[in-house]
């Protein structure tokens, strides 16, 4: 049986379909919701010429992934509402106020997240984002219209809010922006493949896969500083101030996930594990010292693959939940 947190994200988990221009429009139900998500194809987005802004309403729980214009309208007091934003995993997010009614003093709110929030759980996690907690929040009832612009440190943001008069709301416009060096992700699609850079920087960097998935890590670089490779530390990666570990839970935060993995010895070749977790994160820890580099790919993992349990994988962890 799917989990909460699967029926959650079930919006992120159908968008392979979706992008891949199957269907122009495709309707999911979330566990808690009967309003369907819209979700937007490649076709429709090739459909809009350069000169044109993509426009619609917003539900009381929406998700984006399309640059435009779009426009919240309560028709009765909507007191738990979010729209989550996602990009392409080279993306940031830039939220736009174009108009703003609502009543702060009685209580109704408009807060930008630099993330996404589900149940409590963060991502990126507070250990991986650039910055504090309480700073990831803009509060257009506290900022006003000192901040009327906010962009996303990573491909993934979102919007919550509480309207109490009907007739009030709001408008933003949602733009994309490139990321030269992506760091935290969270995936569109079930399958890809990616490569995750950290130069010189002492950073953390997830990739999320909201899936079961195989992935096949084929390259990774570690310690490497002008075309030589530091010595390979004698066992494990205790102490190593550069190295890669894979995590397996049924949350979103990666600081709450199970360590299934680490990697610090660097390598050419193909390295495979199976993962059967409601969400899998290759997370990259960098001292800044070094450009660090691995390339991965990732499929997601049928009832199959987890009966033929071989090669280099995880055998048993999260695989009940499948």
């Amino acid at each position: 049986m799917p989990s909460a947190f699967q029926f959650q994200c079930h919006f992120v988990l159908i968008f392979l379909a979706a992008s891949k221009g199957e269907t122009r429009y495709l309707e999911v139900r979330d566990a808690g919701e009967d309003e369907p998500f819209l979700l937007l194809s490649e076709d429709l987005k090739r459909e809009l010429s350069a000169g044109q802004i993509y426009r619609r309403s917003l539900r009381c729980i929406d998700m984006l992934s399309i640059e435009g214009q779009f426009t919240f309208t309560a028709e009765h007091p909507q007191l738990h509402c979010a729209t989550f934003f996602i990009g392409e995993p080279e993306e940031l997010i830039t939220i736009d106020y174009d108009f703003v009614n609502i009543d702060c003093q009685r209580g109704d709110f408009l807060k930008v997240f630099d993330g996404w929030i589900l149940k409590g759980e963060k991502f990126p996690s507070s250990l991986d984002h650039p910055l504090p907690t309480s700073q990831r929040y803009v509060d257009f009832c506290e900022s006003g219209n000192i901040q009327r612009s906010t962009r996303s440190s990573q491909n993934v943001a979102m919007i919550f809010f509480r309207i109490h008069q009907p007739g009030n709301g709001f408008t933003v416009t949602v733009k994309k922006n490139t990321n030269l060096f992506p760091c935290n992700v969270i995936s569109q699609t079930p399958s890809g493949r990616f490569t995750m850079v950290i130069p010189h920087q002492n950073r953390n960097c997830s990739f999320s896969i909201i899936y079961p998935v195989v992935i096949k890590i084929s390259d990774l670089i570690l310690g490497h500083l002008n075309g030589l490779f530091l010595k390979k530390p004698s066992a494990g990666c205790a102490g190593v101030g550069d190295f890669v570990e894979l995590l397996g839970g049924t949350g979103l935060d990666p600081s709450k996930m199970f360590p299934l993995a680490d990697l610090c010895h660097s390598f050419h070749g193909s390295a495979q594990m199976k993962i059967g977790c409601d969400n899998t994160v290759l997370r990259m820890v960098s001292s800044g010292k070094h450009i660090n580099r691995v390339t991965f790919e990732y499929h997601q993992l049928d009832l199959q693959e987890t009966e033929n349990k071989k090669e280099n994988s995880i055998e048993e962890f999260c695989f009940p939940s499948i």
